[in-house]
């Protein structure tokens, strides 16, 4: 499996996941993001997650298309 990590900015409390996603380049666009997300495509510390604007804080993995993208 492959890792990536996303580092929040100072200030910053969360990430939407799908905003996660297409920051992390495992999709092209949010759209993209959305679907894969509605499909139940994505799991969230070990659980599916079909909700696209769930925050995401430090520490969360999400897991997609066999990449893992940590939180940090």
């Amino acid at each position: 499996m492959n890792k990536e990590r996303i580092e929040l900015s100072s200030g910053e409390e969360y990430i939407r996941l799908d905003n996660a996603l297409k920051l992390a380049g495992l999709t092209q666009t949010g759209g993209q993001a959305k679907i894969a997300i509605q499909n139940g495509e994505v799991t969230l510390n070990g659980e599916v997650c079909t909700m696209r604007g769930k925050k995401l804080h430090k520490g969360d993995i999400a897991v997609y298309d066999d990449t893992a993208v940590e939180v940090c």
